[in-house]
């Protein structure tokens, strides 16, 4: 059996030689997974995440059925938002809605600072949990925050939103406001990463998902400093840390400036490209997009060959979708995947 700590993941995080490129899928526990739909019938999606058993067992779903090199703790990035005093719900068919979104400097200074081992102690103990599941496996387990931005972007929204009109106006309007509320959020974050790897998590990956809605100015300037908090206060644990965005092609030296270990690119940029912005002396994670698995398997192969191709074997590839897999892909194509990734890019 293979210790974690020269699993596949772990070794193309410090960009070592691996026996075959690593992959893992993000959302790779979730709606499309008939598993997961029957403990949906059931269970709201906050039940399951604050039930650290029931999240173990979504956890575990993915590992069970496919060859993945690493589980990811079933959770969302956002019960962070909860300690902190606003009000979380997940709306059937329309996704999280805070009912107090943070608008006004009251706002933000009333934002309580709850340590993660009191306001999220179960995913800590989901994370505690899935590390015995995991244990004769060999397999890494990844834990998660948001980053603050995107954080800022959901508390200010109240949910999700298109233009992000409330968040980008306290931005460019209230830049102190905007300051505070990114040093709380970051401070935040760090501290439930850093908690996260003491409970047993491998690997730490921060999710910018709103991120590329900003010009690199405004990135720069407004949101980078506070990203770079998080990093920093993640990698104190010990553990490699990946960061991860949506839409950032024009962002990728910036982001790679915050000192994560990994960059996670999206589809929108070729890996080639991608991995040539943030250096080689820096691990890449990607790039599928996750629309391809609806193909037919000739055109989903043709799409991995290419991005395994741009990679070139280079030490430091993890294999990933370039956004979360999509409810309804077919389960199928997801094994065919995931066993073809391994196939083809052996050593």
């Amino acid at each position: 059996m293979t210790s974690v700590q020269e699993s596949r993941l772990l070794r193309a995080c410090r960009r070592e030689e691996v026996d075959a490129t690593p992959v893992w899928l993000m959302r790779q526990a979730g709606r499309y997974m008939p598993e997961y739909r029957k403990l949906r019938e059931k269970w709201g999606i906050l039940d399951l995440i604050r039930n650290p058993e029931l999240a173990v067992e979504v956890t575990m779903q993915p590992i069970e059925a496919f060859d993945l090199d690493a589980a990811i703790i079933f959770s969302d990035i956002l019960p962070i938002l909860e300690p902190m005093g606003l009000a979380l719900s997940f709306v059937r068919g329309e996704g999280p809605h805070i009912a107090n979104p943070v608008r006004t400097a009251a706002d933000v200074d009333s934002l309580r600072t709850v340590p993660p081992e009191d306001g999220l102690h179960f995913t800590l103990e989901a994370i505690r949990l899935a590390k015995r599941e995991l244990a004769n496996r060999g397999v890494p387990l990844i834990g998660f925050s948001g980053a603050p931005y995107t954080l800022a972007s959901y508390a200010i929204e109240g949910g999700g939103s298109r233009h992000h009109i409330n968040a980008k106006r306290l931005m460019m309007s209230q830049p102190t406001v905007w300051g505070n509320l990114m040093s709380k959020l970051a401070n935040a974050a760090g501290a439930y990463l850093q908690a996260q790897a003491a409970a047993g998590a491998d690997v730490l990956q921060v999710f910018d998902s709103w991120a590329g809605e900003l010009s690199p100015d405004d990135y720069r300037h407004y949101v980078l400093p506070h990203t770079r908090t998080t990093v920093e206060m993640a990698r104190q644990s010990g553990v490699p840390v990946i960061l991860f965005g949506v839409g950032t092609a024009s962002l990728l030296e910036l982001m790679a400036s915050t000192g994560a270990d990994v960059i996670g690119i999206d589809w929108r940029v070729e890996l080639d490209e991608g991995w040539r912005r943030i250096g080689h002396d820096r691990a890449i994670q990607g790039n599928l997009d996750p629309v391809a698995l609806f193909a037919d398997w000739d055109a989903v192969r043709s799409r991995t060959d290419r991005i395994l191709q741009q990679a070139n074997r280079r030490s430091g590839h993890i294999f990933n979708l370039g956004h979360g897999i999509l409810p309804n892909t077919p389960v199928e194509t997801v094994k065919r995947l995931v066993d073809y990734v391994h196939e083809v890019s052996v050593r």
